[in-house]
C-alpha cells in the first residue's frame, strides 16, 4: 500500500486548490455526521426532560444545518476528488501506452496484443477507482470515524474505552482478509485479461471462423475463459463480503458491554439520559465507517494488484537503443558486413555480407524462413543483429536516432495495414496532407480510378482494416502510402501479391521508375516481379548462397533455377 501511494502521489502536486476544496468537503461531511449524533444529548435532555422551549425551536435548526453541511460537504469532495482521480488515470494511461510504444517489436510478438489492451483499459479503471473515489471514501470516513471517536469520549471517556476496544481485535482477521483479496485480485485480472484476449482473436480472424464453421469451439473456449472469470469474481465477492459479519459480531460484543455498563451509569445518577443516548448514537454510527474503510481497504487490494501488472509492463525496457545521429544528407549505400541475427537462440541470418546503392534495386528470393524478411527488419531495427555491422554511408545504423532512420524508410508488406480512417489520412500517414500530392501517389499506384468513384473521393472514410475494399485495392493504398513518403530507402515485401498480373506489370513499371534515386529492396515470390533487379540475393536457410543479376544466376546458381523451375510449374 505504502509503495501504492508513493508512485502516485507525485501526480497529486497539480491538484492542490482541488485538494484543499474536497478537504473542506470531507470535513463539512465529517462535522454533519458527529453533529448529528452529539444532538442527541440536548434534543433529549433540554427538550424530553427539561420541557425546554426555546431548544424545540433550535434543535431542528440544528439538525437541518447539520444534514445540509453533511450532503453538500459530500457533493465537494466527491466532486473533486473525482475530477483529481480521472484526470491522474488519463496521465496514468497516456503514459503506459506512450511507454508501451517505444518497446521492440519482439515484445510485440510475444504478447498479445488483448492482454495489453486489459492492462491499459481495465487495469488502469481498477487504479481509478483508488486514487479517486476509494481514498476520498477513506479520508472522509477516517476524519468521520475521528469526529466520533471525539463526540464518544466527550461524554464518556470510560465508556468509550470498551466501546472503542473493538478496533484493535478487528486489525487480526481483517488484514488476513486483505492479503486473500490481493490475491484473488491478481487472479481476477489475469484472468479478465483471457477474455479480453481471447475476443480479439475471435474478431481478428472472423473470416477463417466463419469459413471453417468453427464458432462453436470459439465459444467453447470463450464459455472456459468466462466460467473461470466468474468463479473468481464470487470468491472476491466471499472474501469482501466477510468484513461485515466480522465487525458486525466483533461490534456486538463491544456495545453489549457498553449497554451493561452504561446502563447502570445512567442508573446511578453517574449520566444522564442525554449523554448516555448521544453516546450510543455516535458508537452505532461509528461502526458504519469503520466497516467502510475495512471494505475500502479490501477493495483497494484490486488497484495494488492491478498496479503490480501495470508496473511489470513499465519495467519493461527496449533493447534496441537510439542513436544520435540524424539523417541530413542522401544516403548512398547501406552495407552488411558478416551480419547474423538470430531470435530467442534460433538462428535467422548467418555471416550476410552485401552492399546496395543509390539507384539500385536488390530482390531477396529464396523459401520461405529463408531470411528475406529478416534482412529488411534489420534496415529498420525492428530487430538488433547478433554481430557485425549495418552502415549507411559510413555511419553504424546502431549510432543514428530511430526516429530519423525510420523516416527514411517506406516499407509496403504483403499484409496491408489499413487504419480505420479516410483514404487521404491513410495515405498520408503521420505527415501533413497535401491533397495535390495525395492524388499524384493514387495515379501512381494505379488507384486514383476506383478512388475517385467512391461517394467521398480521397475523403472517403475506411472501415476497420479497409474491409469495404478488396485485397487489392488495399494494396494499391498500402502502395501510395510509401509513395507519399517520399524515402530514400523503399522496401516492397510482396508487395503486389494481391494484384493481378496486368496490374502488378504496371506497379513494377512504376516501382522501376521511382526507384531511382533510391535504395529499394523487394522480396518476391514470382520471379516475374525481380527480373529487372540490378541484382538478386538467393535466400537458403539464413545464408545467401547467390548473388547476381537474373542472366548470371540461371547460368551459375543452381538454387536460383530451382526456384525458377517451380514458379513456371
Amino acid at each position: 500500500m505504502k509503495e501504492f501511494f508513493k508512485q502516485y502521489v507525485p501526480y497529486y502536486k497539480d491538484y492542490k486548490l482541488k485538494f484543499f476544496y474536497a478537504f473542506i468537503g470531507m470535513a463539512l461531511a465529517a462535522g454533519g455526521t458527529a453533529g448529528s449524533a452529539y444532538v442527541v444529548k440536548p434534543l433529549l435532555d433540554e427538550i424530553f426532560i427539561a420541557k425546554n422551549l426555546t431548544m424545540l425551536y433550535t434543535i431542528p435548526a440544528l439538525v437541518i444545518g447539520l444534514y445540509f453541511a453533511k450532503g453538500f460537504g459530500k457533493y465537494v469532495q466527491s466532486y473533486y476528488i473525482s475530477y483529481i482521480g480521472q484526470d491522474i488515470i488519463r496521465k496514468v494511461r497516456d503514459n503506459l501506452l506512450r511507454h508501451t510504444l517505444t518497446l521492440d517489436m519482439e515484445f510485440f510478438q510475444k504478447k498479445h496484443g488483448g492482454e495489453l489492451i486489459s492492462r491499459i483499459t481495465n487495469d488502469i479503471n481498477k487504479i481509478q477507482s483508488a486514487v479517486s473515489s476509494q481514498i476520498a471514501e477513506f479520508s472522509k470516513e477516517a476524519l468521520t470515524v475521528f469526529a466520533l471517536i471525539f463526540v464518544t469520549i466527550y461524554q464518556s471517556a470510560e465508556l468509550a474505552f470498551y466501546g472503542l476496544v473493538i478496533m484493535p481485535l478487528a486489525i487480526i482477521p481483517l488484514s488476513k482478509l486483505a492479503k486473500k483479496m490481493k490475491k484473488l485480485s491478481y487472479a481476477s485480472q489475469e484472468s479478465i485479461s483471457d477474455i479480453t484476449t481471447h475476443l480479439n482473436e475471435i474478431f481478428n480472424n472472423i473470416e477463417i471462423i466463419k469459413a471453417n464453421s468453427t464458432e462453436k469451439i470459439e465459444i467453447d473456449k470463450f464459455v472456459k475463459h468466462n466460467k473461470n472469470f466468474f468463479n473468481i469474481s464470487i470468491k472476491t465477492v466471499k472474501t469482501n463480503e466477510l468484513v461485515s459479519p466480522v465487525m458486525e459480531t466483533l461490534g456486538a460484543f463491544a456495545i453489549a458491554i457498553v449497554i451493561v455498563l452504561g446502563g447502570t451509569k445512567v442508573i446511578n445518577g453517574a449520566l444522564t439520559v442525554g449523554e448516555f443516548f448521544s453516546f450510543m448514537t455516535a458508537l452505532f454510527m461509528l461502526y458504519t465507517p469503520i466497516k467502510k474503510i475495512s471494505s475500502l481497504y479490501n477493495k483497494m487490494q484490486s488497484a495494488l494488484a492491478a498496479n503490480d501488472r501495470i508496473n511489470s509492463l513499465l519495467n519493461v525496457k527496449s533493447s534496441i537503443p537510439s542513436g544520435h545521429l540524424i539523417i541530413d544528407e542522401e544516403i548512398n549505400e547501406i552495407t552488411f558486413k558478416d551480419v547474423s541475427l538470430k531470435y530467442d537462440e534460433v538462428p535467422a541470418l548467418n555471416n550476410i555480407s552485401l552492399k546496395v546503392k543509390k539507384g539500385e534495386t536488390l530482390a531477396l528470393v529464396g523459401d520461405s524462413g529463408g531470411g528475406k524478411s529478416s534482412l529488411v527488419n534489420l534496415i529498420i531495427r525492428f530487430y538488433e543483429t547478433n554481430e557485425g555491422s549495418i552502415t549507411f554511408n559510413d555511419d553504424n545504423i546502431k549510432d543514428i536516432n530511430i526516429e530519423s532512420l525510420r523516416n527514411s524508410v517506406s516499407i509496403v508488406t504483403q499484409r496491408v495495414y489499413i487504419f480505420n480512417d479516410t483514404i487521404c489520412e491513410n495515405i498520408a500517414y503521420g505527415q501533413e496532407i497535401d491533397e495535390e500530392k495525395i492524388i499524384k501517389v493514387l495515379k501512381q499506384a494505379h488507384a486514383y480510378n476506383f478512388v475517385s468513384e467512391m461517394e467521398n473521393g480521397i475523403h472517403t472514410k475506411l472501415d476497420e482494416f479497409g474491409t469495404n475494399l478488396s485485397g487489392g485495392q488495399r494494396q494499391r493504398i498500402a502502395i501510395a502510402r510509401a509513395l507519399y513518403k517520399n524515402p530514400q530507402i523503399l522496401i516492397l515485401d510482396e508487395a503486389t501479391s494481391a494484384l493481378d498480373n496486368e496490374s502488378e506489370s504496371i506497379i513494377s513499371e512504376v516501382i522501376d521508375e521511382i526507384s531511382k534515386d533510391k535504395i529499394t529492396f523487394i522480396i518476391a515470390h514470382r520471379l516475374s516481379t525481380v527480373k529487372h533487379a540490378t541484382n538478386i540475393a538467393v535466400f537458403k536457410k539464413g545464408e545467401i548462397v547467390c548473388i547476381g543479376n537474373e542472366k548470371q544466376l540461371k547460368k551459375d546458381c543452381d538454387e536460383y533455377k530451382r526456384l525458377h523451375n517451380l514458379a513456371n510449374i
